[in-house]
């Protein structure tokens, strides 16, 4: 009895150490593949100040030679400011924003057994830079009424005669005054030669 109970505290150890290694064993793989643990902005984040930076976190340092990262905004509009950094296991990235809408984060990093991990983050800018700056209405020019070919007044879009046709109407009027002047002084010197014309008839009857 004796015998046997040595026998089973001296197997126990081995056992054990079997054991622990058999629960192990499934970690290890999974221990070798990269992940992504967080990001600032979070996925699904709703922003009005847009950051000066994009950051994310990964389980494993990433190798800034197989890392690949990109950042698209509205209408697949590349917002990427600037070469990414690379700080442990964090990788922070400019952000250059357009306008706003939903930008999306897109990463591809590899395991340290060579698995590349792929996956993205995506948050909303609820402020950004107009949609389209050159499509503000712009005021038309003032249309100018031709000249009329045969020199008549024209009509002015408020319904005025236009300033070439005031000329001419007061020549008009100069030319008319003048006319009535040259007619009264004639008539004058017809009425004073008639005049005369009787009183030397009567002398001569009266001799």
């Amino acid at each position: 009895m004796g015998g046997r109970v040595a026998r089973v505290a001296r197997t126990w150890p081995a056992v054990f150490g079997v054991a622990l290694g058999v629960s192990l064993l499934p970690a290890t793989p999974a221990a070798a593949h990269n992940s992504l643990t967080g990001s600032d902005p979070r996925d699904g984040a709703r922003v009005a100040t847009a950051p000066a930076r994009i950051e994310l976190r990964f389980l494993a340092k990433p190798d800034p030679a197989t890392t690949k990262i990109t950042v698209t905004g509205p209408d697949n509009v590349a917002a990427l400011g600037g070469a990414p950094t690379f700080t442990g296991n964090r990788v922070r990235l400019p952000f250059k924003p357009g306008r706003a809408g939903l930008y999306i984060v897109g990463y591809r990093v590899a395991s340290s057994d060579g698995h590349p991990v792929s996956g993205e983050v995506r948050f909303t800018l609820t402020t950004g830079t107009p949609a389209d700056p050159s499509a503000s209405a712009t005021a038309p020019a003032a249309s100018v009424p031709p000249a009329s070919p045969s020199g008549a007044p024209t009509a002015t879009p408020s319904g005025s005669a236009s300033v070439a046709a005031v000329p001419a109407a007061e020549e008009g009027t100069e030319s008319g005054g003048r006319g009535w002047l040259w007619a009264t002084l004639g008539g004058a010197v017809l009425l004073a030669a008639l005049v005369a014309g009787l009183l030397l008839r009567r002398r001569s009857a009266r001799g």
